[in-house]
């Protein structure tokens, strides 16, 4: 647990500091100074050394941004809410951006409750938690679901972007380019919304014994066909036999087939690489490690996923995969345009790069 004097600010706040240091106006920057190296780590004694100060000007400075009242912090909120806030109602602004376990709650959102209870032993104001979640929302907070985000810390993801983009941009009448994962299609039911009787709630049988079935599918984004093939193990025995039916379909038509794919083991084992050799106007291109967002047929199995998988009442397995072959076969097709990723400034200078060195590798 970080150190009750670590403060994590927000990129958009350090910003914002900066600006007010760069205005230079007296008095604000010795808080200034203070808040942006807490946020870089240090601690109160190296802070009062480097700034020559007392380290208790450190903790009132701490303590007066937890409780909103630097004069940055007051001027922002009386343009923001109009009248000035409560000392409470300051207090509570500054709680909801910081973590519950901070003062000491074993719990990693706050809840309205939490929040009173707290101001209420920092401020010795009591509110109730009704108060509290009608200023929450007259602040503009709303409770509403998280949503996951996946690891994109792949040194070489730029590079990789800007390689597909290359073969997009570069692309002849006689090659094609697909984008290709796998789907678990589960008998047991993924939950998620539907109209129901207000006091009602919908109720989903769930199977005895969980069943998998698995399908490798390939996507032409341009023309929103997806090939696909199913099987009952997700190994590179499926992916192989996905190759299969594109080169037995698509093979004669074209000159070079490109399968952009993930880093799942099964795209990179020998008896791929082996299917390969003997198929040489084939060819895998990876995607970055952990960038779903750069696959354009994510977004066409969460298309099954919301028509066959979410909600089912299916009770037979068999039966539920026909219920995605039927939703292949007759929905669609899942034109989709690649994602902003693939378009910004940095991949644009990395495929610049590739460009650069396609033609000094030429001249050589």
């Amino acid at each position: 647990m970080p150190g009750a004097t670590i403060l994590e600010l927000p990129a958009a706040e350090q910003a914002a500091l900066l600006r007010e240091l760069r205005q230079a106006r007296y008095g604000h920057l010795l808080a200034i100074h203070i808040l942006l190296l807490l946020g870089q780590g240090k601690n109160p004694t190296e802070i009062a050394e480097f700034l020559l100060c007392s380290r208790s000007s450190v903790y009132r400075t701490l303590r007066a941004y937890h409780d909103g009242d630097l004069d940055w912090q007051l001027a922002a909120s009386d343009i923001d809410t109009g009248p000035r806030l409560s000392r409470w109602q300051r207090k509570l602004r500054a709680l909801i951006k910081l973590s519950p376990r901070l003062f000491g709650w074993c719990r990693v959102r706050w809840s309205c409750t939490t929040l009173a209870l707290t101001i209420a032993a920092l401020t010795q104001i009591e509110v109730s938690r009704e108060t509290v979640r009608r200023e929450l929302k007259v602040a503009g907070y709303e409770w509403k679901r998280a949503k996951l985000k996946a690891r994109d810390d792949d040194p070489e993801r730029l590079r990789r972007l800007a390689r597909i983009r290359q073969i997009i941009e570069q692309r002849q009448l006689s090659e094609l380019i697909l984008f290709a994962d796998e789907l678990d299609i589960e008998l047991l039911a993924k939950v998620g919304y539907q109209w129901m009787l207000k006091g009602t709630q919908a109720e989903i049988p769930t199977p005895g014994k969980n069943q998998k079935h698995y399908l490798a599918g390939a996507l032409d984004p341009w023309t929103g066909q997806i090939y696909y093939v199913l099987g009952p193990r997700k190994n590179n025995v499926l992916f192989r036999q996905l190759l299969t039916l594109l080169d037995q379909q698509l093979g004669r038509r074209y000159r070079r087939i490109y399968v952009v794919v993930d880093n799942y083991s099964i795209h990179t084992a020998k008896a791929v690489g082996q299917w390969l050799e003997q198929h040489p106007h084939f060819e895998l291109v990876f995607l970055p490690s952990y960038c779903p967002q750069a696959n354009p047929i994510e977004r066409a199995f969460g298309d099954v996923h919301d028509k066959c998988t979410r909600n089912h009442t299916r009770k037979r397995l068999p039966t539920l995969v026909g219920d995605v072959e039927q939703h292949l076969a007759h929905n669609g097709p899942w034109q989709y345009q690649l994602s902003k990723i693939y378009y910004t400034y940095e991949v644009d200078v990395a495929l610049n790069k590739l460009y650069l060195e396609a033609t000094l590798k030429v001249a050589a």
